[in-house]
This record gives structure tokens, sequence and C-alpha cells, in this order.
């Protein structure tokens, strides 16, 4: 083989390096790229997910409050006839 020969195997392996290379980082950035939207639409979902379970948290603390004010409401009812039956006996 002649120098020249050599030169053209060596540019040739270079050129088959440097395309390996090229394609190999760009699936790289592209997984990485579709990673991080799938990441981002995750991130949505728990947000969505976590916005309904505060607010059917919300609206049960409100129903518990209700349903506490009402037993308030039957217990004294009921002090009151435990008073008027006694009153009766």
């Amino acid at each position: 083989m002649s120098g020249h020969d050599w030169t053209e195997v060596v540019g040739a392996v270079g050129l088959f390096a440097l395309i390996t290379t090229v394609i190999s980082v760009t699936v790289v950035q592209l997984a990485a790229t579709w990673r991080a939207k799938v990441t981002l639409a995750r991130e949505a979902e728990y947000r969505r997910l976590a916005e309904g379970a505060a607010q059917a948290q919300e609206a049960t603390e409100r129903r518990l409050a209700e349903l506490g004010e009402r037993f308030g409401q039957m217990q004294t009812r009921l002090a009151s006839i435990e008073r008027i039956l006694e009153q009766v006996e």
C-alpha cells in the first residue's frame, strides 16, 4: 500500500467515526427530549390528581362541619327532651 492508500483508509475511518458520533448524539438527544415530554405529561397528570384530591378533601371537610353542626343541634334537642321526660315522671 502506498501513502495515498493509507490516507484514504484513515479518511474513511474518520468519516465513519464522525457519522457514527453524529447519529449517536442525535439519538441520545431525541431520547432525552422524549423522556422530558413524558415526564412533563406525568407531572401534569399528578398535578391534576392532586388538585382533584384537594377539592374532594375540602368538600369532605365542609360536609363534616355541617354534620358536626347538625349533631350538636341533635344533642341539644335530645337534652331538652330528656329534661322534659324527667319533669313528666
